[in-house]
């Protein structure tokens, strides 16, 4: 299929499908792996209009200086690309619209999956109570920028919500959203909803006939925030206490029948086997019975989304950690640790098990009943550590499904917050203004600046495009590169190589899918093609990131890596990259360690046969810093790691993630290595200092918030400095 993209004017040939419902159809977009097409069945003048007044006042993104899209919300129009614009009018024709390019949300999954205590323990297990926390506290933002700029979600429901595995969240489907289009008070209501969702006052009416309001919003945002933290228990669910059948939720709903009342007296009580409302910290428990209870009558009542943000920061703020299992976290006004007595009932099942638990993959067998109580060690309640990212110890663009990291010889110490909320985005603001003259003198910067040649000479041969493409791609114009191999393949169809090449710039612009095709078309041609191999390997293993079945991508790619080496068994690339998969399937297999080892042959492979291979330094350091967490001696594989990291920057001490990595595993020896450690935290500092640097000079924005991030940790009381001076912070504390 073929569309027109509004912005800039051009043709985009959609033919990955990535899914498909009953409105519309979502595609790849070859051009751009980081957008998707979503394109109508059968598009109308009221989608177009509405598309339009969403592009002209899309709300602020909470969490974009994180890099991480809040609110997945449409980019540009999609024209039908056989009609021409004769129109001349400012606005586009709406029956020319029939869809629009949306941001591409990858590695996350829907919040039941989090607030659903099965299926966190199989994707998620770490996910403890803090992190939920931190989830509710960002579904919270993401509703307050909603609702500043006068849109309201309309169907709130858990298939909408997306969150990633460091409690980021993204509202999808955004263009179901009720809109109101300012200039001529026009609403484009949202026709649908979820009766567990609604509130009161709308159930049992038809949503297209009514407009809705923050307040129906703000119902179903309790719901959800109040599942996140009561193990996906509804707020009106229980056992019902009268001779009929029990009412279905509408009708629990309509009648206020709130399980939890304070105030009245309801025909249900709690499920066995639901967490007590006493768990829920005292401010929490008083806006939900703001909501459900008093704003049952009058709406207006319910609190807001900034009301939930400051009372999840303040939940939050009051975390203290079980002594026996430091996942267990709980609020101070709690005399015990709930979750260690939760898992007693639950016949041994924890919520949030220990690292141990999930290193021996405990967590995941069937219910028994403990032979003995499960009680705690007598002892004060030690401070919370603080939230970090799962993925901040992982390379750039690694798969983080199912997660799981530190052993059971790993002491509790703080790590990284995820970017502490609305403070880090201040503090980072402050940080790129106060460095913003490095990126000026950036050599690749200015290069990008300069205007490029574009021009296609009629008379140029198969060479010459060949040649235009090699020199494009070597100054990273990719789109460049894209379109001259396009036009060398034209001539010349069956030279494997322009597929290869056309195949790399393609996966350097992150358009996998399109990788995947030219790789395959490279080995059809030639099946010795090496690199054919290797490459689509690679685009396999970048695939399984967003896949729904992962370890099948994994298999392939090891499958892939396995024929080149048959073919040459010296390529360098192929062993270096087969450790690397090999790494990240280990973390999820059930022999980890032996898993482990086979990358570290493959990588000591590859640097036998390339010894100024500074990547494969790099990588080996990275795994044995992962097979450190699940071995009985990490401190042995902690030295290797760091020598091999040390190795790395011999070779190129110009590398920021060698330098982040290094640092963060210096902290780590800092805090559990007693020799030296005042020695180690000041190369920490220094490594992490490097590392961001150069990752400014380089324009790698993200090992840059890393860096920083990182340094957050490590230097917290500068940081408690800059957050307290940062207005967004001060207001969101004063709310």
């Amino acid at each position: 299929m073929q569309v027109l993209r509004c912005l800039p004017k051009e043709i985009i040939n959609l033919s990955v499908s990535l899914g498909r419902g009953g409105e519309a159809c979502i595609y790849a977009v070859p051009s751009d792996g980081d957008l998707v097409a979503k394109v109508y069945h059968k598009p109308t003048v009221a989608h177009a209009y509405k598309l339009q007044a969403m592009l002209a006042n899309p709300p602020e993104n909470p969490t974009a200086s994180l890099g991480h899209i809040s609110i997945a919300w449409p980019q540009d129009l999609l024209l039908a690309a056989d009609i021409n614009d004769t129109s001349g009018d400012d606005k586009i024709k709406g029956e020319r619209i029939i869809g629009f390019l949306m941001p591409r949300i990858r590695g996350m999954r829907p919040i039941i999956d989090f607030y659903n205590p099965r299926t966190r323990r199989q994707h998620c297990p770490l996910f403890n109570y803090q992190y939920l926390l931190r989830t509710a506290r960002n579904l919270a933002a993401a509703f307050a920028a909603l609702h500043n700029s006068g849109y309201c979600v309309g169907d709130v429901n858990e298939s909408n919500i997306l969150v990633s595995d460091t409690a980021l969240v993204t509202l999808v489907d955004t263009d179901s959203f009720q809109v109101r289009e300012p200039d001529n008070n026009v609403v484009y209501r949202c026709p649908v909803g979820k009766p567990e969702f609604t509130p009161p006052e709308l159930q049992n009416k038809i949503f297209a006939q009514h407009d809705r309001e923050v307040t129906h919003d703000l119902f179903g945002l309790a719901v959800l925030i109040f599942q996140l933290l009561m193990e996906g228990t509804h707020p009106f669910s229980g056992i019902f206490q009268g001779n009929s059948e029990p009412p279905p939720y509408e009708a629990r709903i309509a009648g206020g029948h709130f399980t939890y009342s304070q105030k009245r007296q309801v025909p249900y009580l709690p499920t066995p086997i639901a967490p007590a409302w006493e768990i829920l910290h005292p401010k929490l428990q008083e806006l939900f019975v703001r909501c459900f209870e008093e704003g049952h009558n009058d709406p207006q009542l319910r609190p807001s989304a900034q009301n939930w943000l400051s009372a999840v920061a303040e939940a939050e703020d009051s975390l203290i950690t079980c002594i026996t299992n430091p996942q267990h976290r709980y609020n101070n006004h709690l005399h015990g640790c709930p979750w260690c007595e939760r898992a007693l009932r639950l016949g041994g099942r924890d919520p949030f098990p220990s690292h141990r638990a999930i290193e021996n993959r405990e967590h995941l067998k069937p219910r028994i009943q403990p032979k003995r109580r499960y009680t705690q060690v007598p002892g004060l309640p030690q401070p919370v550590t603080p939230l970090h990212q799962f993925n901040y110890w992982q390379q750039a663009n690694t798969a983080t499904y199912s997660p799981r990291k530190r052993s059971r010889k790993a002491k509790f110490y703080p790590v990284v917050f995820g970017l502490l909320g609305f403070g880090m985005l201040g503090y980072l603001d402050v940080m790129i203004k106060f460095t913003r003259p490095f990126v000026s003198q950036n050599a690749y910067t200015q290069q990008s600046l300069m205007t490029r040649s574009k021009t296609n000479n009629p008379n140029a041969n198969f060479a010459d495009y060949y040649k235009q493409g090699h020199a494009a791609y070597q100054t990273r114009d990719y789109e460049q590169a894209v379109e001259n191999f396009s036009q060398a393949i034209k001539q010349q169809p069956t030279y494997a190589k322009a597929f290869v090449n056309r195949g790399n710039a393609r996966y350097n612009l992150k358009d996998y899918e399109g990788a995947l095709v030219d790789y395959n078309q490279a080995v059809q041609i030639n099946p010795n093609e090496v690199k054919g191999f290797v490459n689509r390997a690679n685009a396999r293993y970048m695939l399984a990131e967003y896949s729904n079945d992962p370890d099948r991508e994994y298999r392939q790619a090891i499958a892939d890596y396995n024929h080149a080496l048959e073919l040459n068994d010296k390529e360098v690339e192929a062993y270096l990259r087969r450790g690397v998969v090999r790494s990240q399937m280990a973390k999820y297999s059930g022999t980890a360690i032996e898993d482990f080892k086979r990358a570290i042959a493959d990588l000591t492979r590859a640097i036998a046969l390339n010894p100024s291979k500074g990547e494969a330094y790099f990588q080996r350091a990275s795994v044995r810093y992962q097979m450190a967490q699940y071995s009985g001696d990490y401190s042995q594989e902690y030295q290797k790691a760091l020598s091999d990291f040390d190795q790395a920057l011999l070779i190129n001490d110009k590398l920021p993630k060698v330098y982040l990595k290094r640092g963060m595993l210096r902290y780590e020896i800092a805090q559990y290595i007693s020799s030296k450690s005042d020695q180690n935290h000041q190369q920490a500092i220094q490594d992490l200092n490097t590392a961001a640097k150069l990752s400014l000079e380089q324009e790698d924005t993200e090992n840059y918030q890393q860096a920083l991030s990182s340094l957050c940790v490590i230097e917290e009381d500068k940081c408690n400095n800059l957050f307290q001076g940062s207005s967004m912070w001060n207001n969101i504390k004063s709310h």
